[in-house]
């Protein structure tokens, strides 16, 4: 009798919609883990939301202060406050996604080595409380262009189409970044100075049009530029972005969703083994 060849077992290939699709029908579990990051966010602070609004607030008080006052930058018409609290909103829904989703990996290291589930929950599920924010944070800036008498324009509905840039170059980066972080942890320390250098090479305490011509271009290569100008022009009418700019931003944005997650695909099955 010939003995039975041996029975070799190994993972088949996962395509992008089996992925979606397992994704899709554990939404239940995304909900509970965006629920989950929003209130242990606020738990046990005294201020607990109002943290939200006093961020943006004191960084466009200081920005204001020094840009505004000290440096008599300008403001394309618009007082200072709003001017740059209207770029922070935006700013920090960015920021805010792009760090919680790198982590979100080494954060929940206990379930990603245990318990198998889509891992694409965790980076997707930063998402709400970071719009959460920026709703709280919105309503702060309402309030703010009441006190300081600037109307609305017919730019404001086009507010959505640059969250969903902001939120996919931020959603593109941070799933490289988480994917990374598992194996590296030295992400976790770059990415801090890169998004604080990148604040600044956005602008968000000064306007676009500030940046000397022979240095207009290759500013422009930062997607974030066309993204937050266009934000502030749905906010308060100011100068709109060009066309081309709002190209190359989209294109960066969809280039980011798809290196994020042919990256984060690729290294998924390790994820476990080496958290």
């Amino acid at each position: 009798m010939t003995a039975a060849a041996p029975l070799r077992l190994a993972p088949g290939e996962r395509s992008v919609g089996r992925e979606l699709a397992e994704t899709w029908a554990a939404r239940d579990l995304l909900y509970t883990f965006a629920d989950r990051d929003i209130r242990l966010r606020y738990r046990q602070t005294v201020l607990g939301v109002v943290w939200v609004v006093l961020q943006p607030l004191i960084a466009a008080g200081i920005f204001t202060f020094v840009f505004g006052t000290v440096a008599h930058l300008s403001s394309d018409g618009k007082p200072y406050m709003v001017f740059a609290f209207g770029a922070l909103t935006g700013w920090n829904f960015f920021s805010g996604i792009l760090t919680r989703a790198s982590g979100c990996l080494v954060g929940n290291a206990n379930l990603v080595s245990r318990v198998f589930f889509p891992r694409l929950i965790l980076p997707l599920s930063v998402i709400p409380a970071a719009l959460l924010d920026f709703i709280v944070a919105l309503g702060m800036f309402a309030a703010l262009l009441v006190v300081y008498g600037v109307a609305p324009t017919a730019a404001l509905v086009t507010l959505p189409f640059w969250m969903l840039l902001l939120g996919a170059g931020a959603l593109g980066a941070g799933l490289v970044a988480a994917a990374l972080m598992v194996r590296y942890r030295d992400v976790q320390y770059v990415l801090p100075v890169a998004v604080q250098l990148l604040l600044y090479a956005s602008p968000v305490a000064y306007a676009a049009s500030r940046v000397p011509d022979n240095w207009r271009a290759l500013y422009y290569l930062n997607p974030l530029v066309a993204a937050i100008e266009g934000l502030r022009w749905s906010l308060l009418g100011t100068e709109p972005p060009s066309g081309g700019a709002v190209a190359w931003s989209v294109a960066a944005a969809a280039l980011a969703m798809i290196t994020g997650v042919m990256v984060f695909r690729r290294m998924e099955r390790g994820f476990a083994d080496v958290i």
